[in-house]
């Protein structure tokens, strides 16, 4: 049976993204998170890949125990199980640390087949995990995958297409390798009413740094290479000018003001 694991981020909703001012981290305590949208693709091709072939796949994540909530999501889609990295000196991780603590557990569960991820987290914005990952564990990777073509289990192979700035790229790659997907792969399905009762009787473990074994010089702020050093939020400003149109021959008075308006400000 294949192994698919499906690495997933639980992130502030778009609208209560905040930063910490001192140490140039995301706030995540107090806020609303939510599954990151990019990860249901990967959660959902998973999935259609456990009904053609049979697969056993195991969601991942890393965070503050409240992430569990994250996971119990993904269950109640259809995952068979989930696995938390939860651990004080995780925080403040960035891309790197994050994907050395991920990988790590990834090696932890011993064989797999498959490592599925979503193209980019909507906090970081970066894309940088999934590729970071197939690194440390030296993987073949494809990213911004938007199919998969063919999967031979036995010959432990997987064709898949990637959008590329001139196209469309098909790679045949071996098995275990990652592939990060864009939204075009799939149309993420929703919890039904037995995943969700299943979900809350499914039981999470936690593996913290001392169990996977983790060096402290690589884990955290301190083992991060990146950080912000420093966040402002863009000031909008509008001076502009309302001109109401209440009949028909107000429209050419418009056109003009508009006209007026651009030529002030040098545009035309």
């Amino acid at each position: 049976m294949l192994k698919i694991i499906v690495p997933i981020k639980q992130v502030p909703e778009t609208g209560n993204v905040r930063m910490d001012p001192e140490t140039g981290t995301m706030v995540r305590e107090g806020v609303v998170s939510i599954v990151n949208p990019l990860d249901l693709y990967s959660i959902e091709t998973a999935l259609m890949l456990k009904e053609q072939f049979g697969a056993h796949v195991t969601v991942l994540t890393m965070g503050p125990l409240n992430a569990v909530k994250a996971l119990k999501e993904a269950i109640s889609m259809g995952c068979d199980d989930g696995v938390i990295l939860s651990d004080r000196a995780f925080a403040g991780s960035d891309t790197w640390a994050t994907a050395y603590a991920l990988s790590s557990a990834i090696r932890h569960f011993g064989d797999f087949d498959l490592v599925l991820t979503g193209e980019r987290a909507t906090d970081g914005d970066t894309g940088q995990v999934g590729p970071n990952i197939a690194a440390a564990l030296d993987l073949p990777l494809a990213t911004y995958v938007r199919k998969v073509n063919t999967l031979d289990p036995e010959g432990k192979t997987i064709t898949v297409e990637r959008s590329v700035e001139e196209g469309v790229e098909t790679l045949q790659m071996p098995l275990p390798c990652l592939l990060t997907v864009v939204k075009e792969i799939s149309y993420p399905r929703l919890p039904t009413l037995r995943g969700k009762k299943r979900a809350k009787t499914v039981e999470i473990p936690v593996l913290t740094a001392g169990e996977l074994e983790l060096k402290p010089e690589f884990l955290g702020l301190k083992g991060s290479p990146t950080r912000v050093v420093s966040t402002k939020s863009p000031k909008v400003t509008r001076n502009g000018r309302i001109v109401t149109i209440k009949e028909d021959k107000d429209v050419g008075a418009a056109v003009d003001a508009l006209i007026a308006l651009l030529e002030e400000r040098q545009l035309i």
